[in-house]
Parts: C-alpha cells; sequence; structure tokens
C-alpha cells in the first residue's frame, strides 16, 4: 500500500511540473490523457485496487480521487486561461480600424462618364432636367415626329438599323435610334410645354468602323420650348454651357445649316481654344471648331408633339458626346473609348 501512494504522490508531482510547461489547448489535451487516459498509470492503480483490503482500498481510493479531482481543477483553471490568450491574440491579429483610409489601386470613370457626368451637372446648374427615352425606337419617333417623313431626302442623310420596315405605318416599324432626339418628341408628348431638357445617350448609324466613325456613338440632344424664346437664349446658354465646361471664356458663332426639325437651322462653331483664335492644325487655321447643329424647332414638330406653334417657341440643340470626349482628351481614334485596353484606361 505505502509503495502504491508512494506512486500516486509522484505521478502527482510529474503532473504538476509538465503542467507549469504547457503552451497550448492541445498540449493539455495530450497531458490529460496521458494522466487520466484509459492508459494511464492512475486508471491502472485503480483498477488494482481489488487486491487490497477493505482498509487499504478506502486510503488508497481517497489518494486517487485527491489526485484526480485536483489534477482535473487545474487542467480547467489552464485551459480557461490558454483559451483566453488565443482569444485575445486573435482578436489582436484580426483587428482593423475601420476608419484608418487603404490606399489601393482603385478603378476610374470612363472618359465618356466623366464629360457625361460634367454636361449633366452644367445644365442641370441651369435648369435643364435630365430626360432618357428607348434605344430601339418606333419609325414615326425617330422620323415622321421630327418632320422628316417617308420619302424625305433628310432620311439619306442617316444609315439606319432598321429592325423592323414592313408596315406602311411608321408606328409599327422599328430602327435603333439614330440620334436622341426621339426623346423631345416623347417628352414633349408626355409633358407639353413650357420644357427645358437634356437627353444624352447611345445613338446608332450603320456606318463603316475607323478611326474617326463608329456604328454605335453618344449624343446629347437638348430643347428648350417656352414663350418668347429667341436665338439670342440659344446662343447665351451654349456659350454659357462651354464656358463652365472648358473653364475659359468661349466664343460661339452661327452658320446656316439644314436640320429637317429645326427652321431655321444654324450650324455651331466655338471658338478655337488652343490657338486663342489665331489658327493651328485643330481648328484647320481658321480659328473655329465645328461643334453641333441647332436651330429654332420647326413648328411641326411642335404640332406633332400637341404643342401651339402660335403660343410656344423653343430652341434644339444636339452635339456628339463621343466627339466631345476626344476633343477634350486629344483622343485620335474613336475606337479606343470602346476597346478594353488597360494602358488607355489608365489615364483617366
Amino acid at each position: 500500500m505505502k509503495k502504491t501512494i508512494e506512486r500516486i504522490k509522484k505521478l502527482s508531482k510529474n503532473a504538476e511540473g509538465l503542467l507549469s510547461v504547457v503552451q497550448s489547448t492541445q498540449d493539455l489535451k495530450e497531458l490529460y490523457d496521458q494522466f487520466l487516459g484509459k492508459k494511464s498509470e492512475i486508471n491502472f492503480i485503480s483498477k488494482d485496487l481489488k487486491n487490497y483490503s477493505e482498509q487499504d482500498r478506502k486510503i488508497i481510493g481517497n489518494e486517487i480521487h485527491l489526485f484526480r479531482s485536483g489534477f482535473c481543477k487545474k487542467i480547467e483553471v489552464l485551459k480557461t486561461r490558454l483559451e483566453k490568450e488565443l482569444l485575445e491574440g486573435k482578436l489582436k491579429s484580426d483587428w482593423m480600424d475601420v476608419t484608418k483610409r487603404i490606399y489601393t489601386n482603385k478603378g476610374s470613370l470612363h472618359p465618356l462618364s466623366l464629360i457625361q457626368k460634367k454636361v449633366e451637372l452644367i445644365f442641370s446648374s441651369m435648369g435643364f432636367e435630365i430626360a432618357d427615352g428607348p434605344e430601339l425606337e418606333t419609325e414615326w419617333h425617330n422620323f415622321d415626329a421630327l418632320n422628316v417623313p417617308t420619302g424625305h431626302p433628310a432620311r439619306d442623310m442617316q444609315d439606319t438599323f432598321w429592325i423592323k420596315n414592313e408596315s406602311e405605318n411608321s408606328i409599327d416599324n422599328f430602327v435603333l435610334r439614330t440620334q436622341t432626339s426621339n426623346v423631345q418628341i416623347r417628352e414633349m408628348s408626355k409633358s407639353g410645354a413650357p420644357i427645358r431638357i437634356i437627353a444624352p445617350g447611345r445613338t446608332f448609324r450603320n456606318e463603316a468602323i475607323d478611326a474617326s466613325h463608329d456604328a454605335m456613338f453618344y449624343q446629347v440632344e437638348g430643347l428648350l420650348v417656352d414663350k418668347d424664346i429667341s436665338l439670342a437664349h440659344l446662343k447665351g446658354v451654349l456659350e454659357s454651357f462651354l464656358t463652365q465646361l472648358f473653364g475659359q471664356e468661349v466664343t460661339i458663332r452661327l452658320r446656316p445649316g439644314y436640320f429637317p426639325f429645326v427652321e431655321p437651322g444654324l450650324e455651331v462653331d466655338f471658338s478655337c481654344l488652343l490657338c486663342k483664335s489665331q489658327g493651328c492644325r485643330v481648328c484647320k487655321n481658321s480659328g473655329w471648331i465645328e461643334f453641333m447643329g441647332a436651330g429654332m424647332v420647326h413648328p411641326n414638330v411642335l404640332r406633332n408633339c400637341n404643342v401651339d406653334p402660335d403660343e410656344f417657341t423653343g430652341f434644339a440643340f444636339g452635339f456628339g458626346l463621343t466627339r466631345l470626349v476626344m476633343m477634350k482628351y486629344e483622343i485620335d481614334d474613336i475606337r479606343l473609348l470602346t476597346s478594353q485596353k488597360k494602358e488607355f484606361l489608365d489615364q483617366f
């Protein structure tokens, strides 16, 4: 019996020593199995109790109980401490300061989006609303309502993508819109006059693609209809727009031009900012940059939208947003704007 008790005390001392150097919960589990597991020495001593007298069994059993309970308590205390340290370490390593600014390589807006946002902001500051309309449009909204009926020579000016062209009724035929002027028809038909809108968006022409032409490009249509509107208002709006866009004073000039949905029709040029109107390669030594078509809204267009041309007048203009982007950033190939070339897009 005496030797057995000494064995138990020796086990307790060994366990104490090993507990003091445990570094992880895994080490703790292995230590538990070593001293209290099925194959542990204390388990064999417990099984051997039947070979002792009743009095000795009580004494040895009490020693085994003290060892087991004491060792288990120390195991639990140490386990709690190790798990707490593990959690604190994890929280410390995984902690992130959500207020800290992290600098990474970020994407940027496409040059078309940059200029469109700026155009929209400028016209919004002048009281224009941003309007949108369908890209798949009826023949009537794209042509007839804009004073370009079937057989009109102006239709030859635009190479159209026809989706359906089988009906004698133009409202039943469909095209990919050739300009965003369809939006002015839809907005005036819905809201009447007075009205002040711009309509940026994609347009489509059945053209051969090269450095300066594409089958899809972006355009901005502008419309203002109210009482007593004149060409002086048009000139003032466009000069104010271009001056804000380029950040310096811009002068425009108006030349006669033909567009079936305006009368009179005008070609609008603005002073070349690169050479200060002195003449350079960009403006072909003229001092002026050709920019857009404009004019006073044709009375037939107003009537088609149920607006009385005897009460209301207005102006409309349209310019290529794609061309404006190319001019702004000196891009010499329109195809770059629809490419995925990273070295091109990284510039913006």
